[in-house]
């Protein structure tokens, strides 16, 4: 990490050294020995209030779905009088710790009595009722993992009210865990989710100094997934019909595990596993908004595919904990971009609704099959029941844990900045100093931000300011003084005597620019906010419910939506930012206050898939079309339910028309875009995951050279098939989207159950079989399969026979892409070679 430094003190070697122990008077809990040091402490809950356009998410949030959760969800396994986390005979499992969770934060980050009345029987009936041997929660419940939950429940009201219960019963339950553990060990979700169990693990340890609990960290982690070698090494789908590690939620609070742990062994593989793990999560699968796609596993970088909201928060969670740890800004840049963007689009507009997955571009919100993993009837509509019950309750935690994360307390008596929003914070600094900053911005809406500190005592401490990565000219100004070395990517810290009335101002100048996504298309950023074409919406209610005021919405666009953005030069001169007033939720399309004007052309053959469920991908860019230039408005991604955030751009399509190859050497994937399954490279070959755990996505994954463009041709690849089912080559392809047979091309494949080598062709919705033949396959076994395709006849060889195996003849498809497909069966695919004739 860089520091820039301003005044005549230093962040030296030693001070970076401190421990708990150098600082007194403090009421923060920082890292006992042997744990890693420097490392910074959460304000406690309350410490930092929201204000603003925060502030009125959190309003929202209260009249929305988090005030009304219980209305709302009143079964006895789910939120009712009668859950078994009140004593009663329900089955709560996971949905009242998730919402009681999120509740906390919220009734205290507001100060809210309702809501804090609201949280307080569940958290009294689960203090007042700890079992003898230290089980805390359901008696008849015996899985670990809805417990983890809870425990931050237990943290954030331990930190706004100092409840002497708390600590006694996590110490007991700790000592529950050490001694049962071995005989009754992590599995599924809490195999997965044990960096939550660690966390809290090691917080209950810097309160009380019992070694025990470096013990219980180690044997969690041991039984735990080894997400440190996951992420080092792009292990996600490693795991053949073990869904766990490539379930994109499981991925998501995972993320802080190595970091968590790295407190414990500060080696490189926990220290870095996290960074390098969300590299690799970008490479195979990023959406515009810095998030991976999981619908519900990680499914690729298509624009069609989405994200789910529960892994949304639990994204944000990891890189709060991260940023504690590891202090680069990187970690800052990525909450903030998720959280301004990714967040707010997961929710109606009134947050009394969320849409249980979100995609890139998601020109209509209806009922309809989509082809995931998993797939939901309703998975992309607002309603409170959107898609499966989890992220109903888990979402409440995001917008509050954003607040109570913003700032921290640094080890040295100074505080450290993670993310700039509109917020006040109270904290003690310098040995007893106590410090009120108001933090007064419209940021990301904005480029300014004031810094107007309040002290009772003038007293010398660091203010540690993240200075964003993507700003190229930052600025700031202690007390109208120009701050000398400030750059980009880098910690300034301002270490001084401070008093009252001093003020800090930062001016971050946000620059358009465009970055290349799937099928050579762009999506635009303006500092963290990134854009997506205005449309405006058609509103269906399709379901009402007892609960006043809630509703299940279908949208549909009510404006063209198949635009290309028409570019030249450099990518900022394109586009034209136009400001309005600030309104009391920005978040809303029509009064959002900051807009971007770009030139565009519609393109007429782009429009619903097969399903008529959402669009096609974006045409391949550059793409041509004839129509006038428009100008059209591109607003923040979180103000739209419906929208267009991955762009085609207008020109001459260059394709690859003569030769296209890929050995998959070094695990390299090159301009080959998931529609289905899950994909990834391992000793040098492309693999089709294990379909294990898919409950409703069907069974066709495939892999397609979208930038291709072939007619006749002469395509081989290596194809081994590893468990019943077939696999093989598809040429010839146009309007692929997500399912076994949705797109329009040719498809041959070789079937170890049937015996055969077949050939037929999709036309987006059914497989019809044109030609096959008995040819004897056995499962492990490479074959080379080769397709030669003149105008309407096809010969197709196994092998290097002159002969072909199998002949035919069809004149529907002319040209296309090329890729990879199978049905039903784990399959490896190497040496891909294709060429024009």
């Amino acid at each position: 990490m860089k520091f820039s430094i301003y005044s005549v003190v230093l962040l030296s070697c030693a001070l970076l050294a401190n421990s708990a122990s150098a600082q007194t008077n403090t009421p923060y809990t920082f890292n006992r020995a042997p744990l890693k040091q420097n490392v910074y402490a959460q304000l406690p809950i309350g410490s930092i209030k929201a204000k603003g356009w925060l502030l009125k998410q959190l309003e929202l949030q209260k009249t929305g779905m988090t005030g009304h959760a219980e209305e709302l969800y009143p079964g006895k396994n789910d939120l009712g009088k009668d859950s078994d986390w009140l004593g009663g005979s329900g089955n709560g499992w996971e949905k009242v710790p998730y919402y009681v969770k999120g509740l906390v934060a919220l009734a205290y980050t507001l100060d809210d009595a309702e809501l804090k009345a609201k949280a307080q029987k569940w958290l009294d009936y689960t203090l007042d009722h700890p079992e003898a041997d230290g089980k805390f929660g359901p008696t008849k419940m015996k899985d670990w993992w809805p417990r983890m939950p809870f425990m931050y429940a237990l943290q954030s009201y331990h930190e706004a009210t100092q409840d002497k219960r708390v600590i006694p019963l996590l110490s007991n339950y700790f000592k529950y865990q050490l001694a049962n553990l071995d005989k009754e060990p992590l599995f599924e979700w809490g195999k997965a989710r044990a960096a939550d169990n660690i966390e809290i693990v090691l917080w209950v340890y810097n309160k009380t100094g019992d070694k025990d609990l470096l013990t219980l960290a180690t044997k969690l982690k041991q039984q735990a997934y080894p997400w440190d070698k996951i992420f080092n090494q792009n292990e996600f789908l490693y795991y053949g019909d073990d869904h766990m590690p490539k379930h994109m939620v499981n991925v998501s609070q995972a993320l802080k595990f190595p970091i968590v742990y790295s407190q414990v062994e500060p080696t490189p593989a926990f220290s870095q596993g996290m960074q390098r793990g969300i590299e690799h999560i970008l490479n195979n699968a990023g959406q515009p908004t810095g998030i991976g796609s999981g619908t519900e596993f990680m499914s690729g970088t298509s624009a069609l595919q989405g994200v789910e909201t529960c892994a949304v928060v639990e994204w944000m969670q990891s890189l709060e904990s991260a940023a504690r740890v590891d202090h680069s800004v990187s970690i800052g840049d990525q909450l903030e971009k998720i959280a301004f963007n990714t967040l707010p689009a997961q929710y109606s507009r009134d947050l009394h609704n969320h849409a249980y997955y979100t995609l890139p571009n998601q020109v209509q919100s209806t009922p309809g099959n989509h082809g995931f993993n998993q797939d939901y009837g309703n998975g992309i509509v607002l309603s409170p029941y959107s898609g499966f019950p989890c992220c109903r309750y888990n979402m409440h935690m995001g917008w509050p844990y954003f607040v109570k994360n913003a700032w921290l307390a640094t080890p040295d008596g100074g505080l450290a900045v993670s993310i700039y929003a509109p917020m006040e914070i109270n904290a003690v600094v310098a040995n007893g100093s106590k410090v009120k900053i108001d933090e007064v911005t419209n940021y990301p809406f904005n480029e300014q931000i004031a810094l107007n500190l309040s002290l009772d005592k003038s007293a010398k401490f660091p203010l540690n300011l993240r200075i964003p990565a993507w700003c190229k000219k930052p600025q700031v100004k202690v007390n109208g003084v120009a701050v000398a070395a400030v750059k980009a990517g880098d910690v300034l810290a301002l270490n001084r005597q401070w008093k009252t009335n001093d003020k800090i101002t930062l001016n971050f100048p946000m620059n358009v620019a465009v970055t290349k996504q799937v099928n050579n298309g762009v999506s635009v950023e303006r500092g963290p906010l990134v854009y997506a074409l205005k449309i405006k919406e058609n509103v269906k209610v399709s379901r009402t419910y007892q609960v006043s005021d809630f509703k299940e919405t279908e949208l549909s666009p009510a404006t063209p939506w198949n635009y290309g953005l028409v570019l030249t030069g450099p990518a900022a001169n394109n586009f034209t930012v136009v400001k309005a007033a600030m309104p009391e939720n920005p978040f809303e399309q029509d009064v959002t206050p900051i807009m971007l004007k770009a030139k565009a052309k519609q393109i007429p053959g782009w429009g619903i898939d097969h399903k008529g469920s959402a669009a096609f991908e974006a045409p391949y860019s550059p793409t041509p079309s004839t129509e006038r230039t428009e100008e059209v408005t591109l607003v923040p991604y979180g103000s739209e339910n419906l929208r267009l955030s991955v762009f085609p751009t207008i020109g001459q399509t260059n394709w690859a028309n003569k030769t296209f190859k890929q050995t998959f050497d070094n695990n390299a994937i090159k301009d080959l875009v998931i529609y289905g399954g899950g994909w990834f490279a391992k000793d040098n070959a492309l693999h089709c995951a294990s379909n294990g755990g898919n409950s409703s996505g069907g069974n066709g994954p495939k892999m397609i050279a979208t930038g291709t463009n072939f007619a006749d041709l002469e395509y081989s690849a290596d194809i081994t098939i590893n468990s019943p089912g077939d696999a093989g080559l598809v040429f010839r392809v146009t309007k692929p989207s997500i399912g076994a047979d949705a797109y329009l091309g040719y498809y041959v494949g070789l079937n170890p159950t049937k015996g055969t080598i077949e050939f037929g062709k999709a036309d987006g919705k059914k497989w019809t079989v044109i030609a096959s033949e008995k040819f004897a396959v056995k499962l492990n076994d490479t074959h080379k399969l080769k397709v030669k395709a003149k105008g309407n006849k096809f010969e197709f060889y196994v092998g290097d026979g002159a002969t072909p195996l199998l002949t035919a003849s069809d004149d529907e498809y002319k040209s296309g892409n090329v890729g990879f497909r199978a049905y039903g069966a784990i399959a490896t695919m190497d040496n891909m070679d294709a060429k024009a004739l």
